[in-house]
């Protein structure tokens, strides 16, 4: 399966892009780098740069029913430019439309909030982002990793990189059902 991750050009956190990364192609899917500007990306360790990363397909000239799931990573930065670009948030409404899965890790459901795909909804984030997804209609629980089917698909949900070997289990089953 082709899976977009989709990332701003600066500001992702790194180990929330390379673990599932890593997993994925661990799983034998196919990894892919989306992101709003052609050329590399930026990733950091918390507040502090980290490595770069080529993009491999840019959001306006890919579409969500190229892949056939979505993963958004989180840091702090990278969710906040997504949720200000117009195409990006179209990309990631686009998957919830066509029922396709998508998982998001920590900061990463900024973005699904501006796409207004959280309404009636049960996730997980990092937990500054609990009364923006209750604001945003959803219902926000602390939980390592939440997988809620309440919707057009199935959306697996982490808080931490604390959390990453929950969520790449999650969302690879979740991601697995989809396939087959």
């Amino acid at each position: 399966m082709r899976i977009a991750f989709l990332t701003a050009p600066e500001g992702v956190e790194q180990i929330e892009l390379t673990d599932p990364w890593q997993a994925a192609k661990d799983a034998g899917h196919e990894p892919v780098l989306v992101s709003t500007k052609s050329g590399e990306i930026q990733a950091f360790n918390h507040l502090d740069k980290a490595d770069t990363f080529p993009v491999d397909e840019v959001v306006g000239e890919t579409s969500a029913s190229s892949f056939g799931a979505l993963v958004l990573p989180g840091g702090v930065a990278n969710p906040d430019l997504l949720r200000l670009d117009d195409k990006a948030v179209s990309f990631v409404r686009d998957f919830f439309e066509q029922g396709r899965p998508v998982a998001a890790i920590c900061h990463a459901p900024w973005t699904l909030i501006e796409a207004d795909v959280v309404r009636g909804r049960v996730l997980t984030s990092w937990p500054s982002l609990r009364t923006d997804i209750r604001n945003a209609g959803g219902t926000w629980v602390d939980e390592q990793v939440k997988i809620c089917d309440h919707g057009t698909n199935k959306l697996v949900t982490s808080r931490k990189p604390d959390d990453l070997k929950a969520f790449c289990d999650a969302f690879l089953h979740v991601f697995s059902e989809g396939a087959g």
